[in-house]
């Protein structure tokens, strides 16, 4: 039986406003993802628009890149040869596109993995990208030689987030499935490691500096920390809410980032003071689907105000 602890945090305080910003994009794209690049751009998927789009904060200009008929962008990042990898839910397939010429190239899935649901993407220290689909599926692509395979889930419908350690080794949490589960990417098999305890629902995942795996429960309002070596879990409690963690993502300072629904928030959690600071939109209805950062920003999309947040520290 793996060991879990429920902690409560010490302090909690609203961050100043002052830190945050937030850019426009076209009404009615709804941003999912958001991806910063190493140009200064921002990337992030316009699901409604069937896009992505391309945010310049100097200018707070966007341009956005249609992906086809039928398109339904979930997950953007930008992958080690700086290009944009999406998730398309609409095309089953994942998508490369060119930060210079803005071609865009399909990966779709075999056709024995229809409506996959595609959801998020990693890459792994080899350079294969990895992703998941709420359908109960989780597969992978080469992009020295296209090939794209795919496996169902050991537990049916749910994978979600996705997130590459710094020791190379791939997770995946499944919302519906209840778990989070490690890939071993030489066979395709994955390993199913259950929750603190059941009905938490893991949406997704990201790993400290050490390893740890920093998991954002959506059904019961906390996050997680699972330590894969003494397979541990440990817990928190978001500071206002009893549901609707959404996004996690740690920062190159192993500071917690934390997308609060319920709150209309983004927080930030230290693991060593255990306190929170709270960044809440001034728009109401904010609603933060994915969070991701570089030295000294942290992006998210406000899904439901048609723009995106950056927190500067």
């Amino acid at each position: 039986m793996v060991a879990a602890v429920a902690v409560v945090a010490l302090a909690v305080s609203e961050a100043p406003a002052a830190q945050v910003s937030y850019y426009d994009v076209p009404k009615g794209a709804h941003p999912h993802d958001v991806a910063p690049a190493p140009d200064g751009t921002v990337w992030y998927t316009a699901q409604h628009q069937g896009a992505v789009g391309i945010l310049d904060p100097k200018s707070r200009k966007t341009v956005q890149i249609p992906l086809g008929q039928g398109a339904a962008p979930h997950g953007v990042i930008i992958g080690p040869d700086r290009a944009a990898w999406v998730t398309e839910g609409g095309l089953n397939a994942i998508v490369r596109v060119d930060p210079e010429t803005h071609a865009v190239k399909h990966y779709p899935l075999p056709a024995s993995f229809p409506a996959a649901n595609l959801n998020t993407a990693t890459f792994d220290r080899k350079g294969i990208l990895w992703f998941t689909g709420q359908a109960g599926v989780y597969g992978r692509v080469d992009p020295a030689s296209g090939q794209v395979d795919a496996w169902k889930a050991p537990k049916g419908a749910g994978p979600y987030g996705i997130t590459t350690t710094p020791n190379g080794d791939v997770w995946y949490a499944s919302l519906a499935g209840d778990h989070i589960a490690k890939i071993d990417t030489v066979s395709g098999d994955a390993l199913v490691v259950a929750p603190p305890r059941q009905g938490v629902g893991p949406r997704r995942i990201w790993p400290d500096s050490k390893g740890l795996l920093w998991v954002s429960f959506w059904t019961s309002g906390e996050i997680g920390r699972y330590d894969p070596q003494a397979k541990v879990w440990k817990t928190w409690g978001l500071p206002k809410s009893k549901g609707g963690c959404y996004a996690i993502y740690v920062d190159d300072n192993d500071k917690v980032w934390i997308s609060d629904f319920l709150a209309n928030a983004i927080h930030r959690f230290d693991p060593v003071t255990e306190r929170f600071d709270t960044f809440t939109s001034n728009k109401s209805g904010a609603s933060v689907r994915q969070l991701l950062g570089q030295h000294g920003e942290v992006w998210g999309a406000e899904s439901g105000t048609d723009r995106l947040v950056v927190v500067r520290d």
